[in-house]
Protein backbone atom coordinates (compact mmCIF):
# COMPACT_ATOMS: atom_id res chain seq x y z
CA UNK A 1 0.00 0.00 0.00
CA UNK A 2 2.38 2.41 0.86
CA UNK A 3 4.48 1.61 -2.62
CA UNK A 4 1.37 2.37 -4.60
CA UNK A 5 0.92 5.94 -2.77
CA UNK A 6 4.48 6.73 -3.43
CA UNK A 7 4.14 6.16 -7.06
CA UNK A 8 0.84 8.88 -7.59
CA UNK A 9 2.67 11.54 -5.47
CA UNK A 10 4.02 14.70 -7.25
CA UNK A 11 7.52 14.77 -8.22
CA UNK A 12 9.41 18.17 -8.87
CA UNK A 13 12.20 17.44 -10.99
CA UNK A 14 12.82 21.36 -11.33
CA UNK A 15 16.01 23.37 -9.20
CA UNK A 16 14.71 25.22 -6.41
CA UNK A 17 13.25 28.66 -7.89
CA UNK A 18 12.00 27.59 -11.07
CA UNK A 19 8.40 27.65 -12.34
CA UNK A 20 5.62 26.64 -14.56
CA UNK A 21 2.66 26.90 -15.81
CA UNK A 22 0.65 23.97 -16.82
CA UNK A 23 -2.56 23.09 -19.23
CA UNK A 24 -5.15 25.90 -19.14
CA UNK A 25 -2.99 28.35 -16.79
CA UNK A 26 -0.20 28.22 -19.61
CA UNK A 27 -2.96 28.73 -22.29
CA UNK A 28 -4.59 31.23 -20.59
CA UNK A 29 -0.75 33.13 -19.85
CA UNK A 30 -0.12 33.34 -23.49
CA UNK A 31 -3.92 34.13 -24.38
CA UNK A 32 -3.36 37.29 -22.29
CA UNK A 33 0.51 38.86 -23.04
CA UNK A 34 -0.35 37.97 -26.66
CA UNK A 35 -4.01 39.95 -27.03
CA UNK A 36 -2.36 42.22 -24.32
CA UNK A 37 0.28 43.14 -26.98
CA UNK A 38 -2.05 43.16 -29.76
CA UNK A 39 -4.45 45.77 -27.85
CA UNK A 40 -1.53 47.74 -27.69
CA UNK A 41 -0.96 48.68 -31.12
CA UNK A 42 -4.01 48.20 -32.24
CA UNK A 43 -5.40 51.99 -32.00
CA UNK A 44 -2.47 52.88 -34.13
CA UNK A 45 -3.52 51.06 -37.10
CA UNK A 46 -5.44 52.62 -39.98
CA UNK A 47 -5.49 56.55 -41.32
CA UNK A 48 -6.97 57.53 -38.33
CA UNK A 49 -4.47 55.85 -35.61
CA UNK A 50 -3.41 57.92 -32.66
CA UNK A 51 0.54 58.43 -31.65
CA UNK A 52 2.31 56.67 -28.48
CA UNK A 53 4.61 58.64 -26.29
CA UNK A 54 7.56 56.50 -25.31
CA UNK A 55 9.88 57.87 -22.70
CA UNK A 56 13.19 56.20 -22.03
CA UNK A 57 14.68 55.81 -18.61
CA UNK A 58 17.78 56.47 -17.69
CA UNK A 59 19.63 59.77 -16.27
CA UNK A 60 19.87 60.43 -20.85
CA UNK A 61 15.90 60.13 -21.01
CA UNK A 62 14.49 60.60 -24.21
CA UNK A 63 11.08 61.38 -26.03
CA UNK A 64 9.92 59.40 -28.95
CA UNK A 65 6.34 60.16 -30.80
CA UNK A 66 5.43 57.06 -33.00
CA UNK A 67 2.90 54.82 -34.13
CA UNK A 68 5.27 52.56 -35.90
CA UNK A 69 4.22 49.06 -34.23
CA UNK A 70 8.11 47.73 -34.50
CA UNK A 71 9.08 50.91 -32.97
CA UNK A 72 6.50 50.59 -29.97
CA UNK A 73 7.26 46.96 -29.53
CA UNK A 74 10.91 47.59 -29.57
CA UNK A 75 10.77 50.16 -26.81
CA UNK A 76 9.03 48.11 -24.28
CA UNK A 77 10.13 45.44 -21.96
CA UNK A 78 7.72 42.57 -22.16
CA UNK A 79 8.01 39.54 -19.55
CA UNK A 80 5.31 37.26 -21.50
CA UNK A 81 6.63 34.63 -23.56
CA UNK A 82 3.59 34.81 -26.11
CA UNK A 83 4.14 38.61 -25.78
CA UNK A 84 7.73 38.41 -26.62
CA UNK A 85 6.97 36.26 -29.80
CA UNK A 86 4.66 38.87 -31.20
CA UNK A 87 7.37 41.63 -30.60
CA UNK A 88 9.91 39.55 -32.39
CA UNK A 89 6.95 39.20 -35.07
CA UNK A 90 6.86 42.21 -35.31
CA UNK A 91 10.83 42.79 -36.10
CA UNK A 92 10.72 40.02 -38.79
CA UNK A 93 8.14 42.10 -40.75
CA UNK A 94 9.99 45.40 -40.28
CA UNK A 95 13.28 43.75 -41.73
CA UNK A 96 11.57 41.24 -44.28
CA UNK A 97 9.30 43.88 -45.90
CA UNK A 98 9.76 46.90 -43.90
CA UNK A 99 6.03 47.45 -43.41
CA UNK A 100 2.84 45.87 -41.84
CA UNK A 101 4.35 45.44 -38.24
CA UNK A 102 1.48 46.44 -36.61
CA UNK A 103 -0.72 44.56 -38.89
CA UNK A 104 0.79 41.63 -38.18
CA UNK A 105 0.63 41.88 -34.36
CA UNK A 106 -2.94 42.73 -34.10
CA UNK A 107 -3.55 40.22 -37.08
CA UNK A 108 -2.26 37.45 -34.77
CA UNK A 109 -3.53 38.74 -31.67
CA UNK A 110 -7.07 38.46 -32.75
CA UNK A 111 -6.51 34.76 -33.88
CA UNK A 112 -5.67 34.14 -30.56
CA UNK A 113 -8.82 36.17 -28.95
CA UNK A 114 -10.52 33.83 -31.39
CA UNK A 115 -9.00 30.43 -30.35
CA UNK A 116 -9.34 31.62 -26.60
CA UNK A 117 -13.43 31.21 -26.98
CA UNK A 118 -13.28 28.09 -28.78
CA UNK A 119 -10.95 26.92 -26.54
CA UNK A 120 -13.82 27.75 -23.77
CA UNK A 121 -15.93 25.59 -25.94
CA UNK A 122 -13.69 22.72 -25.25
CA UNK A 123 -12.38 22.43 -28.97
CA UNK A 124 -8.87 20.54 -28.76
CA UNK A 125 -6.16 23.35 -30.06
CA UNK A 126 -4.84 20.91 -33.34
CA UNK A 127 -8.40 20.88 -34.28
CA UNK A 128 -8.30 25.04 -34.51
CA UNK A 129 -4.59 24.66 -35.70
CA UNK A 130 -6.12 22.76 -39.00
CA UNK A 131 -8.81 25.10 -39.10
CA UNK A 132 -6.49 28.04 -39.09
CA UNK A 133 -3.94 26.19 -42.04
CA UNK A 134 -7.01 25.56 -44.32
CA UNK A 135 -8.64 29.53 -43.91
CA UNK A 136 -4.83 30.87 -44.36
CA UNK A 137 -4.67 28.51 -47.63
CA UNK A 138 -7.94 30.21 -48.32
CA UNK A 139 -7.31 33.57 -47.50
CA UNK A 140 -3.79 32.78 -49.95
CA UNK A 141 -5.82 32.05 -52.48
CA UNK A 142 -8.50 34.82 -52.28
CA UNK A 143 -5.18 37.02 -52.51
CA UNK A 144 -3.86 35.88 -55.70
CA UNK A 145 -7.52 36.31 -57.00
CA UNK A 146 -7.93 39.61 -56.18
CA UNK A 147 -4.04 40.65 -56.82
CA UNK A 148 -3.85 42.96 -59.64
CA UNK A 149 -0.35 42.94 -61.58
CA UNK A 150 0.25 46.12 -63.69
CA UNK A 151 3.72 45.50 -64.69
CA UNK A 152 3.86 45.53 -68.18
CA UNK A 153 2.30 48.73 -68.07
CA UNK A 154 4.68 51.55 -67.55
CA UNK A 155 2.21 54.52 -66.61
CA UNK A 156 -0.05 52.50 -64.62
CA UNK A 157 2.50 50.66 -62.74
CA UNK A 158 3.86 54.09 -61.86
CA UNK A 159 0.28 55.02 -60.48
CA UNK A 160 0.25 52.08 -58.68
CA UNK A 161 3.34 52.92 -56.76
CA UNK A 162 2.28 56.30 -56.27
CA UNK A 163 -0.92 54.64 -54.56
CA UNK A 164 0.85 52.50 -52.62
CA UNK A 165 2.97 55.02 -51.40
CA UNK A 166 0.04 57.44 -49.90
CA UNK A 167 -1.69 54.44 -48.78
CA UNK A 168 1.01 53.73 -46.20
CA UNK A 169 1.77 57.25 -45.74
CA UNK A 170 -1.93 57.84 -44.90
CA UNK A 171 -1.55 56.44 -40.95
CA UNK A 172 1.87 57.94 -40.61
CA UNK A 173 2.98 61.78 -39.30
CA UNK A 174 3.52 62.43 -43.14
CA UNK A 175 -0.11 62.32 -44.26
CA UNK A 176 -1.08 65.80 -44.50
CA UNK A 177 1.52 65.95 -47.26
CA UNK A 178 1.66 62.51 -48.58
CA UNK A 179 1.65 63.62 -52.28
CA UNK A 180 4.50 65.19 -51.89
CA UNK A 181 6.49 62.44 -50.07
CA UNK A 182 4.86 59.85 -52.16
CA UNK A 183 6.36 61.71 -55.38
CA UNK A 184 9.93 61.96 -53.40
CA UNK A 185 9.59 57.99 -52.50
CA UNK A 186 8.30 56.81 -55.74
CA UNK A 187 11.09 58.85 -57.44
CA UNK A 188 13.98 57.87 -55.60
CA UNK A 189 12.89 54.04 -55.68
CA UNK A 190 12.34 54.66 -59.74
CA UNK A 191 15.96 55.57 -59.72
CA UNK A 192 17.10 52.10 -58.15
CA UNK A 193 15.46 50.52 -61.72
CA UNK A 194 14.60 47.80 -60.35
CA UNK A 195 17.84 46.53 -58.17
CA UNK A 196 16.02 47.48 -54.63
CA UNK A 197 19.04 48.31 -53.01
CA UNK A 198 18.11 51.08 -50.50
CA UNK A 199 21.51 51.69 -49.32
CA UNK A 200 21.58 53.49 -52.39
CA UNK A 201 19.05 55.86 -51.06
CA UNK A 202 20.15 58.68 -48.01
CA UNK A 203 17.93 60.38 -45.84
CA UNK A 204 19.47 63.17 -43.75
CA UNK A 205 17.17 64.79 -40.80
CA UNK A 206 17.78 68.52 -40.77
CA UNK A 207 16.17 70.98 -38.17
CA UNK A 208 14.32 73.99 -39.41
CA UNK A 209 12.08 74.47 -41.73
CA UNK A 210 8.68 72.40 -41.96
CA UNK A 211 7.88 68.91 -43.71
CA UNK A 212 6.62 70.50 -47.10
CA UNK A 213 10.73 71.98 -47.04
CA UNK A 214 11.80 68.17 -47.72
CA UNK A 215 13.30 67.30 -50.73
CA UNK A 216 15.39 64.78 -52.93
CA UNK A 217 18.97 65.64 -54.50
CA UNK A 218 19.69 63.75 -57.04
CA UNK A 219 23.78 63.09 -55.65
CA UNK A 220 25.18 62.25 -52.47
CA UNK A 221 25.35 64.28 -49.25
CA UNK A 222 27.82 64.19 -46.89
CA UNK A 223 27.16 66.06 -43.66
CA UNK A 224 30.73 67.27 -43.13
CA UNK A 225 33.11 70.00 -43.73
CA UNK A 226 36.25 70.39 -46.57
CA UNK A 227 39.32 70.82 -43.82
CA UNK A 228 40.92 74.24 -44.20
CA UNK A 229 43.15 75.91 -46.77
CA UNK A 230 41.66 73.15 -49.45
CA UNK A 231 40.06 73.46 -52.74
CA UNK A 232 35.96 74.20 -51.79
CA UNK A 233 35.15 72.36 -55.17
CA UNK A 234 36.76 69.71 -57.41
CA UNK A 235 35.88 68.64 -60.77
CA UNK A 236 36.62 64.76 -62.20
CA UNK A 237 37.12 63.77 -58.40
CA UNK A 238 39.28 60.71 -57.61
CA UNK A 239 38.47 59.92 -54.69
CA UNK A 240 40.52 57.48 -51.87
CA UNK A 241 38.13 56.14 -49.06
CA UNK A 242 40.11 55.08 -45.99
CA UNK A 243 39.86 54.26 -42.48
CA UNK A 244 43.69 54.64 -41.09
CA UNK A 245 44.89 56.84 -38.20
CA UNK A 246 45.80 60.63 -39.63
CA UNK A 247 47.07 61.48 -35.60
CA UNK A 248 50.67 61.40 -34.20
CA UNK A 249 51.49 57.80 -33.54
CA UNK A 250 50.92 56.83 -29.85
CA UNK A 251 53.02 54.38 -28.43
CA UNK A 252 50.37 51.67 -27.20
CA UNK A 253 52.17 49.91 -24.27
CA UNK A 254 50.42 50.40 -21.05
CA UNK A 255 52.21 52.54 -18.63
CA UNK A 256 55.21 53.08 -20.96
CA UNK A 257 57.41 56.22 -20.51
CA UNK A 258 59.82 57.63 -22.48
CA UNK A 259 63.08 59.62 -21.13
CA UNK A 260 64.54 62.44 -22.21
CA UNK A 261 67.87 64.67 -21.02
CA UNK A 262 67.22 68.19 -22.77
CA UNK A 263 64.40 69.64 -24.68
CA UNK A 264 66.16 69.12 -27.72
CA UNK A 265 65.47 65.28 -27.27
CA UNK A 266 61.22 66.32 -27.30
CA UNK A 267 61.69 68.05 -30.69
CA UNK A 268 64.03 65.31 -32.03
CA UNK A 269 60.82 62.75 -31.21
CA UNK A 270 58.60 65.59 -32.48
CA UNK A 271 60.50 65.96 -35.78
CA UNK A 272 60.72 62.35 -36.14
CA UNK A 273 57.01 61.69 -36.04
CA UNK A 274 56.10 64.67 -38.46
CA UNK A 275 58.91 63.17 -41.02
CA UNK A 276 56.40 59.71 -40.40
CA UNK A 277 52.95 61.04 -40.84
CA UNK A 278 54.81 63.14 -44.16
CA UNK A 279 56.17 59.96 -45.20
CA UNK A 280 52.44 58.37 -44.63
CA UNK A 281 50.74 61.40 -46.98
CA UNK A 282 53.39 60.45 -49.60
CA UNK A 283 52.34 57.59 -49.53
CA UNK A 284 48.48 58.28 -50.06
CA UNK A 285 49.35 61.15 -52.60
CA UNK A 286 51.13 58.64 -54.71
CA UNK A 287 47.43 57.24 -55.43
CA UNK A 288 47.12 60.31 -58.13
CA UNK A 289 43.96 61.28 -56.09
CA UNK A 290 42.50 64.69 -55.40
CA UNK A 291 39.53 63.94 -52.57
CA UNK A 292 40.66 62.14 -49.24
CA UNK A 293 37.58 61.09 -47.16
CA UNK A 294 38.79 59.34 -43.93
CA UNK A 295 36.89 57.88 -41.28
CA UNK A 296 39.13 58.98 -38.71
CA UNK A 297 40.57 62.16 -37.28
CA UNK A 298 42.84 64.11 -39.78
CA UNK A 299 45.38 66.49 -37.83
CA UNK A 300 46.64 69.55 -38.12
CA UNK A 301 49.95 68.57 -40.06
CA UNK A 302 48.75 66.24 -42.32
CA UNK A 303 45.74 68.37 -42.61
CA UNK A 304 48.30 71.18 -44.06
CA UNK A 305 50.32 68.92 -46.31
CA UNK A 306 47.11 67.67 -48.33
CA UNK A 307 45.96 71.30 -48.57
CA UNK A 308 49.78 72.42 -49.84
CA UNK A 309 49.09 69.61 -52.45
CA UNK A 310 45.67 70.70 -53.32
CA UNK A 311 43.72 67.82 -52.15
CA UNK A 312 40.48 68.05 -50.48
CA UNK A 313 40.72 66.08 -46.88
CA UNK A 314 37.60 65.08 -45.05
CA UNK A 315 37.48 63.73 -41.89
CA UNK A 316 35.90 61.96 -39.79
CA UNK A 317 32.99 61.11 -42.12
CA UNK A 318 30.78 57.89 -39.59
CA UNK A 319 31.28 54.44 -41.27
CA UNK A 320 27.89 54.23 -42.28
CA UNK A 321 28.68 57.29 -44.14
CA UNK A 322 32.48 56.17 -45.84
CA UNK A 323 30.88 52.87 -46.47
CA UNK A 324 27.75 54.06 -48.36
CA UNK A 325 30.37 56.50 -50.47
CA UNK A 326 32.00 53.72 -51.41
CA UNK A 327 29.10 52.11 -52.63
CA UNK A 328 27.66 55.69 -54.77
CA UNK A 329 31.79 56.10 -55.97
CA UNK A 330 32.31 52.79 -56.74
CA UNK A 331 35.16 52.70 -54.49
CA UNK A 332 36.35 50.50 -51.78
CA UNK A 333 37.67 51.38 -48.02
CA UNK A 334 41.46 50.71 -47.69
CA UNK A 335 43.88 51.17 -44.80
CA UNK A 336 47.12 50.61 -46.13
CA UNK A 337 48.99 52.72 -48.79
CA UNK A 338 51.54 50.84 -50.28
CA UNK A 339 50.52 49.54 -53.27
CA UNK A 340 48.38 52.08 -55.18
CA UNK A 341 47.54 50.38 -58.49
CA UNK A 342 45.22 47.70 -55.71
CA UNK A 343 43.31 50.01 -54.75
CA UNK A 344 39.99 50.71 -56.29
CA UNK A 345 39.49 54.45 -55.87
CA UNK A 346 35.78 56.38 -56.15
CA UNK A 347 34.89 58.76 -59.11
CA UNK A 348 32.50 60.94 -59.54
CA UNK A 349 31.94 64.52 -61.56
CA UNK A 350 31.63 67.38 -58.98
CA UNK A 351 31.96 67.76 -55.27
CA UNK A 352 31.13 71.48 -54.11
CA UNK A 353 29.73 72.31 -50.84
CA UNK A 354 25.76 73.34 -50.28
CA UNK A 355 24.02 75.24 -47.82
CA UNK A 356 20.73 73.52 -46.45
CA UNK A 357 19.36 75.95 -43.75
CA UNK A 358 22.48 77.30 -41.60
CA UNK A 359 24.41 74.08 -41.95
CA UNK A 360 27.28 73.32 -44.85
CA UNK A 361 27.45 69.71 -46.46
CA UNK A 362 29.22 68.33 -49.41
CA UNK A 363 27.14 66.87 -52.65
CA UNK A 364 28.98 64.11 -54.44
CA UNK A 365 27.65 64.56 -58.29
CA UNK A 366 27.45 62.35 -61.68
CA UNK A 367 28.79 59.62 -59.06
CA UNK A 368 29.37 56.29 -60.66
CA UNK A 369 26.12 54.59 -59.21
CA UNK A 370 23.69 56.47 -60.89
CA UNK A 371 20.84 55.75 -59.27
CA UNK A 372 22.00 57.01 -55.91
CA UNK A 373 20.11 60.00 -54.10
CA UNK A 374 19.83 61.54 -51.11
CA UNK A 375 16.26 62.65 -49.44
CA UNK A 376 16.89 65.32 -47.36
CA UNK A 377 14.09 66.21 -44.56
CA UNK A 378 13.04 69.71 -42.92
CA UNK A 379 10.96 69.66 -39.57
CA UNK A 380 10.86 71.73 -36.42
CA UNK A 381 11.76 69.17 -34.13
CA UNK A 382 13.95 66.40 -33.82
CA UNK A 383 10.86 64.37 -32.65
CA UNK A 384 9.16 64.89 -36.07
CA UNK A 385 12.13 63.93 -38.03
CA UNK A 386 12.54 61.01 -36.16
CA UNK A 387 9.06 59.74 -37.05
CA UNK A 388 8.98 60.76 -40.44
CA UNK A 389 12.30 59.32 -41.02
CA UNK A 390 10.54 56.01 -39.89
CA UNK A 391 7.52 56.61 -42.16
CA UNK A 392 9.56 57.38 -45.24
CA UNK A 393 11.15 54.31 -44.23
CA UNK A 394 8.46 52.01 -44.82
CA UNK A 395 7.13 53.75 -47.73
CA UNK A 396 10.84 52.89 -49.86
CA UNK A 397 10.76 49.32 -48.29
CA UNK A 398 7.11 48.71 -49.58
CA UNK A 399 8.09 50.23 -53.01
CA UNK A 400 11.26 48.69 -53.38
CA UNK A 401 9.02 45.50 -52.47
CA UNK A 402 6.40 46.33 -55.04
CA UNK A 403 9.35 46.84 -58.01
CA UNK A 404 10.39 43.11 -57.56
CA UNK A 405 7.10 41.61 -56.88
CA UNK A 406 4.90 44.02 -59.08
CA UNK A 407 1.12 42.53 -58.02
CA UNK A 408 -1.22 44.79 -55.83
CA UNK A 409 -4.33 44.50 -53.63
CA UNK A 410 -6.66 47.35 -52.86
CA UNK A 411 -6.64 47.90 -49.03
CA UNK A 412 -9.63 49.33 -46.63
CA UNK A 413 -8.70 49.34 -42.84
CA UNK A 414 -10.88 49.14 -40.22
CA UNK A 415 -9.88 51.68 -37.18
CA UNK A 416 -11.55 54.91 -37.20
CA UNK A 417 -14.20 54.93 -34.66
CA UNK A 418 -17.19 54.32 -36.74
CA UNK A 419 -19.77 51.26 -36.08
CA UNK A 420 -18.09 48.03 -37.24
CA UNK A 421 -20.26 45.60 -37.17
CA UNK A 422 -23.01 48.24 -39.37
CA UNK A 423 -19.95 48.52 -42.05
CA UNK A 424 -18.68 45.06 -42.18
CA UNK A 425 -22.22 43.84 -42.96
CA UNK A 426 -22.58 46.31 -45.67
CA UNK A 427 -19.42 45.70 -47.00
CA UNK A 428 -19.95 42.21 -47.19
CA UNK A 429 -23.11 42.45 -49.11
CA UNK A 430 -20.99 44.47 -51.73
CA UNK A 431 -18.90 41.15 -52.07
CA UNK A 432 -20.85 38.48 -52.46
CA UNK A 433 -22.73 40.95 -54.98
CA UNK A 434 -19.31 40.89 -57.28
CA UNK A 435 -17.92 44.15 -56.10
CA UNK A 436 -14.51 42.60 -54.93
CA UNK A 437 -12.50 45.84 -54.91
CA UNK A 438 -14.93 47.50 -52.26
CA UNK A 439 -13.39 48.20 -49.08
CA UNK A 440 -14.03 50.59 -45.64
CA UNK A 441 -13.92 54.75 -46.39
CA UNK A 442 -12.38 55.79 -43.60
CA UNK A 443 -12.96 59.53 -44.49
CA UNK A 444 -16.76 59.34 -44.95
CA UNK A 445 -17.32 56.38 -42.39
CA UNK A 446 -18.69 54.48 -45.42
CA UNK A 447 -17.69 51.60 -48.10
CA UNK A 448 -16.52 52.79 -51.08
CA UNK A 449 -14.51 51.35 -54.48
CA UNK A 450 -11.04 51.37 -53.83
CA UNK A 451 -9.96 51.24 -57.35
CA UNK A 452 -11.29 54.94 -57.44
CA UNK A 453 -9.86 56.04 -54.50
CA UNK A 454 -6.51 54.91 -55.01
CA UNK A 455 -5.87 53.30 -52.00
CA UNK A 456 -3.48 50.48 -52.77
CA UNK A 457 -1.71 48.28 -51.19
CA UNK A 458 1.60 45.80 -51.62
CA UNK A 459 0.56 42.01 -52.51
CA UNK A 460 3.82 41.05 -50.75
CA UNK A 461 3.32 42.71 -47.66
CA UNK A 462 -0.17 41.47 -47.31
CA UNK A 463 1.04 37.80 -48.01
CA UNK A 464 3.90 38.09 -45.34
CA UNK A 465 1.30 39.73 -43.00
CA UNK A 466 -0.88 36.72 -43.60
CA UNK A 467 1.39 34.08 -43.33
CA UNK A 468 3.72 35.26 -40.44
CA UNK A 469 0.35 36.22 -38.18
CA UNK A 470 -0.94 32.69 -38.70
CA UNK A 471 2.10 30.85 -37.91
CA UNK A 472 2.91 32.90 -34.82
CA UNK A 473 -0.62 32.39 -33.68
CA UNK A 474 -0.07 28.95 -34.12
CA UNK A 475 2.85 29.05 -32.22
CA UNK A 476 1.52 30.02 -29.32
CA UNK A 477 -1.64 28.06 -29.48
CA UNK A 478 0.37 24.47 -29.06
CA UNK A 479 1.65 25.62 -26.11
CA UNK A 480 0.42 23.61 -22.80
CA UNK A 481 3.65 24.47 -20.08
CA UNK A 482 5.34 27.42 -19.65
CA UNK A 483 8.78 26.55 -17.76
CA UNK A 484 10.59 29.54 -16.14
CA UNK A 485 14.00 28.87 -15.16
CA UNK A 486 15.16 29.22 -11.53
CA UNK A 487 16.84 33.10 -11.20
CA UNK A 488 20.62 33.12 -11.01
CA UNK A 489 21.67 33.57 -7.07
CA UNK A 490 23.80 36.78 -6.91
CA UNK A 491 26.98 35.35 -5.23
CA UNK A 492 29.41 37.72 -2.94
CA UNK A 493 32.53 38.92 -4.64
CA UNK A 494 35.29 38.30 -2.18
CA UNK A 495 38.08 39.22 -4.51
CA UNK A 496 36.87 42.58 -5.63
CA UNK A 497 38.95 44.04 -7.87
Amino acid sequence: MCKASLSFAPVNIFKAGADEEKAETARLSSFVGAIAVGDLVKSTLGPKGMDKILLSGGRDSFVTVTNDGATILKAIGVDNPAARILVELSKVQDEEVGDGTTSVTVLAAELLREAELLIAKKLHPQTIIAGWRKATQAAREALKKAAVDHGDDETKFYEDLMNIARTTLSSKLLTHHKNHFSSLAVEAVVRLKGSGNLEAIHVIKKLGGSLIDSYLDEGFLLDKKIGVNQPKKIDNAKILIANTSMDTDKIKIFGSRVRVDSTAKVAEIELAEKEKMKEKVDRILKHGINCFINRQLIYNYPEQLFGAAGVMAIEHADFSGIERLALVTGGEITSTFDHPELVKLGHCKLIEEVMIGEDKLLRFSGVELGEACTIVLRGATQQILDEAERSLHDALCVLAQTVKETRTVYGGADNAGYDSADLVAQLRAAHSEGKTTYGLDMTNGTIGDMAIMGVTESFQVKRQVLLSAAEAAEMILRVDDIIKAAPRKRVPDHHPC
